[in-house]
This record gives structure tokens, C-alpha cells and sequence, in this order.
């Protein structure tokens, strides 16, 4: 019998802010595979006998590259296991999802994803600021800050700041100048 992926966005690092939906998954869970922004405290909803593989990354150091976690999941789905893809924040703002549903679409492996509460929107219930405002900034705009190696950051910011309203900046500390 085949098992089934579920991809769980954890939150932003509070564990208090992971859906009703992904702890219930997370419980429930045979396997595990876990990125380094995950809140270390989730990972005791986990059952004691579900593995658990660190497969995070680590401003730049990868504990384990993409495909080894894309064949990862589709060798334990197709061992009839539970598994939960637990990534920090929501899974489709930059989290990759994207290459890991393509692979598991071409696998013929069932997965379903749980959204997570997004960085930008915690830091602006921590901060204190609407991302939008009916009478200041009617568009979002995410970017990543986050350059190819060797590569210089190609985003137009005369573009951005042309288009208004609020820009969030994923991964950006590194290449601030």
C-alpha cells in the first residue's frame, strides 16, 4: 500500500503558530523530514517511533541536497509511510515546494501541502504594521534576497520602488550592502 507526503509549513519559529491541520499531521507522522528554521519543540509531537531526518540547511551548508530529499520522500511514501515534509514558514514563499511536488507528480506519489503562517505576516503582528493598508499600500510584493552562488542579486529595484506599497524581502541579511 502506498503512503503518502504531506508538505507542513512549520511557521515562522514560534511553534505556537503551526496550523491545527500540520500538528495533527505532524502526530500522526512515521517519518519525518525536517528543515533547520523548523522550532525544535515540534518535533516532540512527533511519535517516538516515527523517524526523524534533519535535512536542513544552514546559511548556505546543505545538510543534504535537494535530490537526495526529493528521492527521500518518494522511497518512504512508496514503503506505505506516513510522511511529513516539515519546512520553516509557508512551503509555497520560497520554500521550494515547487521541485518537491514536480517529483513527487512524476513518482505517481500522493501528497497533499499544508500552508504555514508566512515570515512577512508574523513579522508584521510582531512589529506592529499592516503588510497592507486601504489608504497607504494596496500591493505586496515578495522578493528574495537570497543570490545564486557567484552570481550577483538581480532584482529591478527601480521597478519595485516604482510599483509602491510594501516590499518583504526573503533571505536578504546576507546580501545587504
Amino acid at each position: 500500500m502506498a503512503g503518502k507526503v504531506y508538505i507542513v509549513g512549520a511557521g515562522p519559529g514560534d511553534p505556537e503558530l503551526i496550523t491545527v491541520k500540520g500538528l495533527r499531521l505532524l502526530r500522526k507522522a512515521q517519518v519525518v523530514l525536517y528543515d533547520h528554521l523548523v522550532h525544535t519543540s515540534l518535533l516532540k509531537e512527533v511519535p517516538p517511533e516515527a523517524r526523524r531526518v534533519f535535512v536542513g540547511k544552514v546559511a548556505g551548508h546543505h545538510s543534504m541536497k535537494q535530490e537526495k530529499i526529493n528521492r527521500l520522500l518518494v522511497e518512504n511514501a512508496q514503503m506505505g509511510f506516513t510522511v511529513v515534509r516539515l519546512k520553516g514558514g509557508d512551503p509555497f514563499i520560497f520554500g521550494r515546494v515547487g521541485e518537491e511536488m514536480e517529483y513527487l507528480e512524476a513518482h505517481g506519489v500522493p501528497y497533499e501541502v499544508v500552508p504555514g503562517v508566512t515570515a512577512a505576516s508574523a513579522a508584521a503582528s510582531v512589529g506592529r504594521f499592516a503588510l497592507t493598508h486601504r489608504h497607504h499600500a494596496s500591493l505586496i510584493t515578495f522578493v528574495t534576497g537570497h543570490r545564486r552562488e557567484g552570481k550577483p542579486l538581480d532584482l529591478p529595484f527601480p521597478l519595485l520602488a516604482r510599483l509602491g506599497g510594501t516590499l518583504v524581502v526573503y533571505m536578504g541579511l546576507g546580501t545587504l550592502e
